[in-house]
C-alpha cells in the first residue's frame, strides 16, 4: 500500500453528527458519489450537490477529469463544505483535491452516507420525490408502484 504523503493542509474528518450540526448552520454539503447513488438517497439537508468524483466505467473507476472544475462552478474558495460519499474514503480524496486548489474550508464526513443512514439521520430520495410531483395528491394510501401501474 502506498503512503500518502501531504503537501499541504489535510482534510478534517469530522464525524456525521458533526456533518449535520455544520449542514444545519448554513454549511453547504457536496455529495462526491456516482449520480446513481446519489439518487438512491443522500442526507436531507437544505444545500446539497452531488458531483461525482469518480465515474464507473467498464474499465473500472476512474476520475472525474471536470471535477474541480464543477465543483469551481458550485463553490467559491471561502464557502464552508463539508464533502461526503459513501464510506468516507471518496470524500477525503476529493476535500484533498479541493483544499489543494485552494478552498479553505473543507471537512470530511467520516463514515460516509452509510454511517449518516446508521444514525437514523434523515434521508432524501431525489427520485421519490420527483416521482411525487407526477401522481396524484388525492391518492396518498396508494404505494408507489401501484401509483405506476395506474399512470402507465
Amino acid at each position: 500500500m502506498a503512503s500518502l504523503e501531504s503537501s499541504g493542509p489535510e482534510v478534517v474528518t469530522i464525524d456525521v453528527l458533526a456533518a449535520r450540526d455544520l449542514v444545519s448552520t448554513g454549511h453547504r454539503f457536496l455529495d462526491v458519489r456516482t449520480e446513481e447513488e446519489f439518487k438512491e438517497g443522500h442526507p436531507e439537508a437544505e444545500d446539497v450537490l452531488n458531483i461525482p468524483y469518480l465515474f464507473v466505467t467498464p474499465e473500472g473507476r476512474v476520475n472525474n477529469p471536470r471535477f474541480l472544475e464543477q465543483v469551481s462552478l458550485a463553490y467559491g474558495l471561502e464557502d464552508r463544505i463539508v464533502v461526503g460519499c459513501r464510506s468516507g474514503a471518496r470524500s477525503l480524496s476529493a476535500g484533498a483535491d479541493m483544499l489543494k486548489a485552494g478552498y479553505k474550508h473543507v471537512w470530511n464526513m467520516g463514515g460516509g452516507h452509510l454511517a449518516w443512514a446508521d444514525k437514523g439521520l434523515p434521508v432524501k430520495k431525489p427520485l421519490e420525490e420527483e416521482m411525487k410531483l407526477h401522481l396524484d395528491p388525492k391518492a396518498e394510501g396508494v404505494v408507489m408502484e401501484e401509483k405506476l401501474e395506474v399512470a402507465i
